[in-house]
């Protein structure tokens, strides 16, 4: 990570945590709360991995709508390339006002709005949600050929368990 600053780190030890570390950011400080009968070189280790999940982490959500766009031209390319230019959408992007869903497409105008609550969750999870939003390009509503389109990513099952789990968690209905 040549050219990288390393944010200033607070650690903070709890006699009643046993186990779990876990780090969060306070304006431009790193608050990292570990076990207090960790050693230093325990504390060393975790401040270092939990520095790195939080950077994946903001990388994440860093995401642009040109990157969400080329994510779905390679989805495109690996599911649904013999569907030519009916699954090719005008727009996708990144939207903070859905969270009663994860995506949504407007055949009409060839238009694709992906939830920014997907911006933190795994890129399998993502790729799901916009296969699924490609494939309403090609079939609006969700037939039997809408799903075998969907069905065509290995991971679709996986995919819509774990919206599940956060939709049930987050008490948000998960649609279709």
């Amino acid at each position: 990570m040549a050219g990288a600053r390393k944010p200033v780190v607070e650690v903070r030890r709890s006699q009643r945590r046993r186990r779990t570390v876990s780090a969060y950011r306070d304006g431009e400080r790193v608050v990292v709360l570990i076990p207090d009968q960790f050693s230093r070189a325990e504390e060393s280790e975790w401040v270092d991995r939990m520095l790195a999940r939080l950077a994946a982490r903001e990388g994440r959500l860093a995401r642009s709508d040109t990157e969400l766009l080329d994510r779905a031209l390679r989805l495109i390319n690996l599911y649904l390339a013999d569907q030519g230019a009916d699954a090719l959408p005008a727009s996708v992007r990144w939207v903070t006002n859905q969270n009663g869903r994860w995506g949504s497409c407007t055949p009409a105008d060839r238009s694709i709005r992906i939830s920014h609550r997907l911006q933190e969750m795994p890129d399998w999870v993502l790729d799901y949600v916009l296969l699924h939003e490609l494939a309403h390009l090609i079939v609006p509503s969700h037939n039997a050929r809408f799903w075998e389109l969907v069905g065509r990513y290995a991971k679709t099952e996986r995919a819509r368990g774990y919206l599940e789990g956060v939709a049930a968690a987050s008490a948000v209905p998960l649609p279709g």
